[in-house]
């Protein structure tokens, strides 16, 4: 039987700080902009998915995509996430409308509690960054591949920009160097590295989307799940 996989980070999401986490996107006015630029983004890869009708939103953290994911009349939502108080968070923050198409699911992104080929899609926003390990991030890959029938949605850092250049440049500080993969919980992927592990855990990439080209780490990928046997 093998081990669960479980993230360090992951376990802080109790009560008090999922009402931190809810508030994170909402202070200041950068933090606001950035928040409008990820909708934007979000409604373009939804797009390029074929507007799927059965979303599993995975983290859903606190609920921020939600009422985009509401926007298509008659699509189902499975609001997921590993941490039950993220979960009772989002379902109090956002709007009642909103919150009665949500099917709330308490699960892990690497053991999804659903059975094979039971949803369009898996949108996962800010997860994949936290994945410092090739082989979590591949087992992860692996069960969205069981999972989705058709496409999946992630965001992820990728190196080729101006922040993945200025970020390896602190890392590379004497106090930076000693920290193991363990106590780090934001990695940088290169962009190669990546791609080959989305074709190794069976997907096809549709399109590739920057938050700002050239500057930003953050990118989008809308991934297509192809038959491996």
């Amino acid at each position: 039987m093998t081990t669960p996989i479980k993230l360090k980070f992951s376990e802080k999401y109790n009560k008090e700080h999922s009402q931190k986490y809810l508030q994170k996107h909402r202070d200041g006015i950068f933090r606001r902009l950035s928040h409008l630029r990820e909708e934007h983004i979000a409604r373009q890869a939804l797009e390029v998915a074929g507007n799927p009708g059965l979303v599993l939103d995975l983290p859903s953290g606190a609920g921020r995509f939600w009422p985009l994911l509401a926007e298509k009349l008659g699509r189902v939502i499975i609001g997921a996430d590993s941490s039950r108080d993220m979960l009772n968070t989002a379902s109090q923050a956002q709007s009642r409308e909103v919150v009665e198409r949500v099917e709330l699911l308490q699960t892990s992104a690497f053991d999804i509690d659903l059975p094979e080929h039971s949803v369009d899609c898996i949108f996962c926003m800010r997860l994949l960054h936290h994945i410092g390990r090739a082989e979590n991030r591949q087992a992860m890959l692996k069960e969205f591949h069981r999972v989705t029938r058709d496409t999946v949605i992630v965001s992820l850092w990728v190196d080729g920009n101006f922040k993945s250049w200025r970020r390896r440049k602190l890392e590379a500080k004497p106090d930076r160097r000693e920290e193991s993969m363990d106590e780090k919980n934001r990695f940088v992927i290169p962009q190669s590295v990546i791609e080959a592990e989305f074709e190794q855990a069976g997907f096809v990439i549709v399109d590739r989307i920057d938050f700002l080209p050239l500057y930003a780490m953050w990118r989008v990928y809308v991934l297509r799940a192809v038959d491996q046997k």
